[in-house]
């Protein structure tokens, strides 16, 4: 990643236009997603807080919701500081290794983020289909080796392919218009065709995104099938407030993500591309609090608790 090869490379910095329009606006835009960014991070923050505190919470199914909401506090932080610091900057600019820095932590962790949605779903279907051997399949032990492997697989998903798109000849424009550095802007911007490397991030994007959802979805058809054998009313209510937070979640995600990265986004306004962005960007963080803790009695008591709200 590095720019100073004037041989491949003449730009050393981007133009990330975000959302443009008057100061009012940038001011109006700055302090909207300041709060946002704020209390994604309190809630989160108070999650993991709760989780690792409350003796009670030392569960595998809370042991990864803690770390899905760790996971979530570095995903919107990969891109809303930079986004605030844009809305007050004249210049706008990004340096080139700064830009693919953001990509790879971005891509990084959102395919970690994806990883840990699909064994959040292996823990609901274990807990409700297979109950009687639930605490001795789904061990503490278990539940950190699947949590490692996300977050290695997470972060080597995309290190060789964004290593490849740095190495790419930059020779101008550099102007993006997006609010971040992803992959389609950055490869436009390239003065030297690569279809190959288009079809790997392709591909790569498809398969990631459709695998893991469509396992997330078998294991919710599983489960659903199972549930609706529960006889009493109140074993369905558990069941589904349980597992209707992370379909929730899932059903944000990864709806945004498809519209963006699997269905012909290429002719889409860049505005419409934003807005998917912020979706599974900011808005799936920024909810993550609100649904699990507002659904669930054993979060909302920890969180009282680590308050110290009666």
């Amino acid at each position: 990643m590095n720019p100073s090869n004037s041989e491949t490379s003449t730009v050393t910095e981007f133009v990330l236009l975000g959302f443009p329009g008057c100061q009012e606006l940038q001011s109006f835009l700055f302090s909207l997603f300041l709060g946002i960014y704020i209390f994604t991070i309190m809630g989160n923050g108070i999650i993991v807080c709760a989780v690792r505190l409350d003796q009670r919470l030392h569960t595998p199914m809370y042991i990864l919701l803690g770390n899905f909401a760790f996971l979530e506090i570095l995903y919107i932080t990969s891109t809303v500081p930079s986004m605030l610091v844009n809305f007050l900057s004249e210049t706008k600019t990004i340096s080139f290794v700064g830009c693919f820095l953001q990509l790879y932590f971005f891509t990084s962790l959102g395919t970690t983020e994806a990883y840990f949605l699909c064994i959040m779903a292996y823990d609901r279907y274990l807990a409700i289909c297979h109950p009687l051997h639930y605490s001795t399949t789904m061990t503490q032990q278990l539940c950190y080796i699947l949590m490692s492997l996300c977050w290695v697989l997470g972060f080597l998903s995309y290190s060789a392919s964004t290593i490849q798109l740095s190495q790419l000849p930059f020779c101008g424009p550099n102007t993006i218009d997006h609010f971040m550095c992803d992959m389609d802007p950055l490869m436009a911007l390239s003065c030297a065709t690569a279809p190959v490397m288009e079809i790997i991030f392709y591909v790569l994007n498809s398969l990631i995104i459709i695998l893991t959802l469509l396992y997330i979805l078998g294991s919710y058809t599983l489960l659903l099938i199972a549930v609706l054998k529960v006889p009493s009313a109140a074993g369905l209510r558990k069941a589904f407030s349980t597992c209707g937070s992370h379909l929730t979640v899932v059903c944000l995600f990864f709806g945004a993500l498809l519209a963006m990265y699997v269905s012909p986004t290429a002719d889409n306004p860049a505005e419409i591309q934003k807005i998917l962005t912020l979706f599974y960007s900011v808005v799936t963080p920024f909810l993550n609090p609100l649904i699990y803790s507002l659904r669930n009695k054993d979060m909302k008591a920890a969180m009282k608790k680590i308050l110290r709200i009666e």
